[in-house]
């Protein structure tokens, strides 16, 4: 330290007079396993939680707890500007609705849990100041007192000099501003920023290992960067390297738009004399448009943020599944392997995500939602639907909610066994799919198929009035359906029907398709002998009545 650092850390600090060797010991090693990693996911309260931001929470979660490590949620607070309200509850229940839960960190919008906080950087204000004063002591800092205008005016000299933008140079005219000048400023209530005085040089390299992209090497940072604003809070490059550094961070996972940024990092850390974590730089989630492909946009697509899928009803175990298949193109295969096993299972790899972005495709998350839907009890599915509907669908909700048990029934339909149906992709398909289950939202009925007269409808629809028995089973109620058959001219058996279609009006298909339509108002539905026990008698002869009118009217 100079006598003139130490000078003028004092007068722009005065009230600092911790050391950033209390708050190292106040923050000890961590007691872990030997390989353990620790992360962060720190986002900025400043707007909705991206998918793209659970995708990055997600690897950071997972290679923490792979390796016996600890993740932290951090909350990167300091640009006030652009905050809004309750954006940090936002990234909570965004996480906590797909299971990513923090291992210490903010935990609600006053709570946080863990002994290496506080865990929101507008908190820790004096902890970033203690090392900024120590780098203004050692003059590796000094105060800017550049205004906008003049910062302005610099950048359109630079622009017309095809120089790099920044202040650096012959541009950062307050790098060696004396005591007495710093004084003066002040007293005049100039405001001011703190800068780095940047070590770099024009010529000069930086090289560092990537966990996900490998080696990379870029140019020397030489511009002088801001670390404090005039607010006294830090920058994120700043804060970051103070916080990672007292939480003992690891490995950094984040999106690779920071990958520009890491030259003023690693320059970072070193002057604080601290160790950088390892950096491993994540692709954006692209998305399929028009045969090209773009990043996922806040502005255009409505799945950019995690809040869609919650209120579509995506169970959240679909979308980790989904996600991890992004996250490690193996993870198909492996759970092909191991169909009941736990995510946690998976060996997941940092080295393994794909270097230039994964492709977000919502028809895939839908199959994958289908087939975890599909071996789903029909109470499970019930209980789901229902605490979907009540937060985002309530008219529907009171409706499931007039007869559980009957509802109950409607969703084991064609449940269980090796091939279960796979009508529903997400809880928002269920007031459509369960609809003709109910009076209020029965959908009408859809036309006959052309090959069917209306005529013949009528007659299939009267004679099985006659012969209506809702005590048959499944195989007895179509067995009894082939009986009715040969009265109608319809071929009992199909393979029958093709082989002498002109002997017949249609096959038993065709006259199931007509009950069908009578009880359901549509061509496909689960198994009919099912939802016609679950109508029961009076409901559906009610809209064979009204069917047979309508039928009767386009004769």
């Amino acid at each position: 330290m100079s006598e003139k650092g130490k000078a003028l850390a004092a007068l722009l600090f005065p009230h600092i007079d911790k050391t950033p060797e209390d708050y190292l010991a106040a923050y000890p090693a961590r007691d872990l396993p030997q390989g353990a990693r620790v992360t962060r996911f720190a986002p900025s309260p400043t707007g909705f939680l991206h998918i793209g931001g659970l995708f990055s929470a997600l690897a950071s979660a997972l290679t923490a707890r792979q390796t016996g490590g600890v993740f932290i949620l951090r909350i990167e607070d300091t640009d006030k500007k652009r905050e809004i309200e309750d954006g940090v509850t936002g990234i909570i229940e965004g996480l906590r609705a797909f299971g990513v839960r923090p291992d210490e960190g903010v935990t609600g919008l006053l709570t946080e849990e863990g002994a290496y906080g506080p865990y929101t950087q507008s908190k820790r204000r004096d902890i970033y100041q203690s090392f900024v004063k120590r780098l203004v002591e050692e003059e590796k800092a000094y105060p800017c007192f550049l205004t906008p205008d003049e910062l302005a005016a610099i950048r359109e000299k630079q622009e017309a000099e095809k120089k790099l933008p920044g202040c650096y140079g012959v541009y950062a005219r307050y790098r060696d501003i004396g005591l007495q000048e710093a004084e003066a400023l002040i007293k005049e209530g100039k405001e001011y920023v703190i800068r780095l005085r940047s070590p770099g040089t024009e010529d000069g390299k930086v090289s560092f290992e990537d966990g996900i992209k490998g080696p990379i090497q870029m140019a020397e940072n030489i511009t002088d960067v801001v670390l404090l604003k005039s607010d006294g809070l830090p920058t994120y490059h700043f804060a970051h390297a103070v916080d990672d550094t007292l939480m003992r961070v690891t490995h950094v996972v984040r999106g690779d738009e920071w990958i520009a940024s890491v030259p003023i990092h690693l320059q970072l850390f070193e002057a604080i004399g601290q160790p950088a974590p390892a950096y491993a730089h994540i692709a954006p989630i692209l998305k399929d448009d028009q045969g090209g492909r773009r990043k996922i946009s806040k502005r255009k697509d409505p799945e950019a943020a995690v809040t869609y899928f919650v209120e579509e009803g995506y169970p959240a175990e679909a979308v980790l599944e989904y996600l991890l298949t992004l996250l490690n193109s193996d993870y198909e295969d492996w759970r092909r392997q191991n169909p009941d096993a736990e995510r946690d299972a998976f060996p997941f790899s940092l080295q393994k995500m794909s270097a230039s972005g994964a492709l977000f495709d919502l028809l895939k998350l839908a199959d994958i939602s289908k087939t975890l839907i599909s071996r789903m009890g029909g109470q499970e599915v019930y209980e789901r639907i229902l605490a979907w509907a009540e937060a985002f669908k309530p008219d529907f909700a009171a409706l499931i909610q007039r007869d559980p048990a009957q509802s109950t029934a409607m969703l084991e339909i064609d449940r269980g066994g090796d091939k279960p149906r796979k009508d529903l992709a997400k809880w928002a398909d269920a007031p459509d799919y369960l609809a003709y289950f109910f009076d209020e939202t029965f959908p009408g009925f859809c036309p006959l198929p052309d090959n069917l007269a209306p005529a013949d409808a009528v007659a299939v629809l009267r004679l099985y009035q006659e012969k209506y028995d809702e005590t048959l089973d499944k195989d007895q109620w179509f067995a009894a359906l082939k009986e009715l058959c040969p009265a109608l001219g319809f071929a009992p058996e199909v393979k029958l029907y093709k082989k002498n279609p002109g002997d017949y009006k249609g096959h038993v298909g065709d006259v199931s398709t007509v009950i069908r339509i009578a009880a359901t108002g549509r061509r496909q539905t689960p198994d009919l002998c099912s939802i016609l026990k679950i109508l029961g008698r009076d409901r559906f002869f009610d809209r064979v009545g009204r069917f047979i009118t309508e039928l009767e009217g386009a004769l």
